[in-house]
């Protein structure tokens, strides 16, 4: 990671971590980079945060300035940029989205003309100039770039999710929960072509209210929507539906590792997975592996964040990956995690195997999981500590076989996130605290979050 640029882009709050002038001067950058030997294009897509129209406008700016044309989808999902992306063959595109947090914050997601996440070296660069006075070249007369309306992209993207459905949903009484976000309207307009039963709340964005008590981080809006109106399943997206969680027609929550265990398994019926291995990050639920190995179906583990999955997807040619917060990857329609596709091959699978939900998932048992953010003095410092190791070491010598725990830093805050599975929540809550008092006792601990 950079100074500015994380595993999911330039993230912070709106005007105070990343400001109008970062925006405009990635614009240039972007602009100038690509427009060497020939005139750029690229596409620009936003979430409903009241601020990504300013980051619009300056990002615009900086592209045209530089003699870049910039393709304006409005208010849409990243995945979309992502397909449009590679599908109409831009230079690169530009996703304004802080994704699962609050309104106030903002970010700048950059994808490659493959629909990737945006290569390092180019990173670098931009966080060179950031820092730089360096002045570049401003276009002049004719060569200065146009602002063009591509609306027209993101209803082509809808086109292709519709034409992904296997079968009808005709009958099916199918909720969703759109974070307020980007799929306020795109969601509903693919369920209901596809003949759902379409029911859907957080759907009235007002630009301060994108994942407020809503989406997949609260679940449990959606949870008790589809026990009070007796839908067949539930989908909950985050704020740029490049998430999906689900909750079955019990009203329990469907995760993502629930969702990569019942894709690989229907693949597998089916004699579709051949020998493609699950891709997982090192946050994944034990019981996710110990139902794959019932299975007989092979997994990888990346570190946290779908970047690393991507690209170990890409390298191996493995089929499905993602993590237990919803970002899930279907290789073969996409390049990024994509909550409306997410949702759509769990449809799949129930609609062509005639099961509930809660069936599909019967076979995984999640272990129990307590996770708790710790703001420490040097995040590398207390990783590095003696004591702090040994601790670590002594609790999964006492967890054995039926536990693990993970420590890391986050790749988007100043913390150290600890986790621990065991066979209760008790004894997860004891082992936390007791990894977390070593850092209390070696000085490191500065609070919990």
């Amino acid at each position: 990671m950079g100074k500015y640029f994380g595993t999911d882009g330039f993230r912070g709050e709106a005007n105070k971590d990343l400001t109008v002038d970062h925006a405009f001067r990635i614009g240039r950058y972007l602009g100038w980079y690509y427009s060497k030997g020939h005139r750029a294009k690229i596409v620009i897509g936003k979430d409903t945060r009241r601020s990504s129209y300013m980051f619009e406008s300056a990002l615009c700016a900086g592209l045209t300035a530089s003699g870049a044309d910039a393709y304006l989808l409005h208010v849409t999902s990243t995945p979309s940029v992502s397909y449009i992306t590679r599908a109409d063959d831009f230079d690169c595109g530009i996703m304004i989205s802080a994704s699962h947090n609050p309104y106030y914050d903002n970010g700048i997601k950059l994808i490659n003309s493959d629909g990737d996440k945006m290569e390092e070296s180019l990173l670098d660069g931009i966080e060179a100039y950031l820092d730089s006075d360096e002045q570049l070249p401003y276009a002049h007369g004719a060569d200065i770039g146009e602002t063009i309306d591509y609306a027209a992209g993101r209803n082509r993207y809808i086109g292709y999710l519709i034409s992904l459905a296997t079968r009808s949903y005709k009958g099916k009484r199918v909720g969703l929960d759109c974070a307020n976000g980007s799929t306020w309207m795109m969601a509903k307009s693919v369920f209901d072509a596809l003949g759902a039963d379409t029911y859907v709340i957080s759907n009235h964005p007002d630009g301060l209210n994108i994942n407020v008590d809503c989406g997949s981080t609260h679940i449990e809006q959606m949870q008790k929507y589809v026990l009070d109106n007796n839908l067949d399943v539930g989908f909950a997206f985050d704020g740029d539906a490049d998430r999906c969680l689900a909750v079955d027609e019990k009203g329990n929550i469907c995760n993502g590792d629930h969702i990569l265990y019942l894709s690989a398994k229907y693949l597998q019926d089916r004699g579709m997975f051949g020998n493609s291995k699950v891709v997982t990050t090192i946050m994944s639920n034990m019981g996710l592996y110990k139902a794959l190995d019932a299975l007989g179906i092979g997994y990888e583990k990346t570190a946290v964040g779908d970047k690393y999955v991507a690209e170990n997807m890409k390298k191996n040619g493995h089929l499905i990956g993602g993590e237990q917060s919803g970002h899930i990857i279907f290789s073969r329609y996409a390049t990024t995690g994509d909550g409306v596709l997410t949702a759509i091959k769990v449809m799949e699978a129930m609609c062509e195997t005639k099961l509930p939900l809660s069936e599909l998932t019967e076979g995984m048992k999640m272990y129990p999981q307590k996770l708790k953010n710790v703001v420490v003095d040097d995040k590398d410092g207390t990783l590095a500590d003696e004591e702090v190791q040994a601790e670590v070491k002594r609790v999964e010598e006492q967890l054995g076989s039926e536990g693990r725990v993970v420590l890391r830093k986050s790749g988007t805050e100043p913390l150290l996130r600890v986790m621990v599975e065991a066979g209760t929540q008790e004894l997860c809550e004891e082992r936390v605290d007791q990894i977390i008092e070593a850092m209390n006792r070696t000085g490191h601990l500065i609070r919990v979050k």
